[in-house]
């Protein structure tokens, strides 16, 4: 599986935080890890200072407690602990698959399940509660979906369409059909 992976594992910027102005960039291949700095001053004492560069490998990045302190400083415990989860060789495969197919994946999963799962981060959070997961979780379980509900689904979202009960389903589309007869009939008027 770690023939998949590309060069670069993780990649980020960040400006540091206020008062300074400096850049900082944080790049993690299959055996490195790269911190760069730019001193950014108006300081006569820092006009002349030059970009850094720091490559360590896993292993001497994992021993390293400065360099730690100072990517916990600059990008955040929660980037230095994913850091070290890369650095051991912890990589999140899901996390990478393409969003169409982790879509077609979760279709497939329990409600519970799929609760669950958006839960895990923002972007699994994104996807379980998209129209377009929703929209394959009822035609995987209706199965044929007249162009009436799937109006009424692009209206209230298919979520929404999918929780409701089928008593309020009948109810909202015949409320819907007596809209676009009463709208056809002031048209004709």
């Amino acid at each position: 599986m770690a023939s998949l992976l590309p060069e670069n594992l993780f990649e980020t910027r960040v400006q540091a935080p206020a008062p300074s102005k400096d850049f900082y960039q944080l790049i993690v291949t299959r055996k490195e890890v790269i911190f760069r700095w730019w001193k950014i001053s108006l300081r006569s004492e820092f006009r002349e200072a030059k970009p850094g560069e720091l490559k360590e490998s896993h292993e001497y990045f994992l021993d390293d407690p400065s360099l730690q302190i100072q990517i916990a400083v600059v990008f955040g415990a929660n980037i230095l602990e994913h850091i070290f989860n890369l650095c051991r060789g912890n990589f999140d495969f899901l996390e990478r698959l393409p969003d169409p197919l982790l879509l077609n994946i979760i279709s497939f999963l329990e409600l519970e399940d799929i609760a669950r799962l958006s839960q895990v981060s923002h972007r699994f959070k994104t996807i379980c509660n998209s129209d377009t997961l929703w929209e394959k979780i009822v035609q995987n379980l209706c199965g044929a979906i007249t162009t009436e509900m799937s109006a009424l689904a692009q209206e209230v979202g298919w979520k929404q369409f999918f929780f409701t009960n089928k008593l309020q389903l009948q109810l909202q589309l015949r409320r819907r059909r007596q809209k676009q007869d009463d709208s056809m009939k002031g048209l004709t008027k």
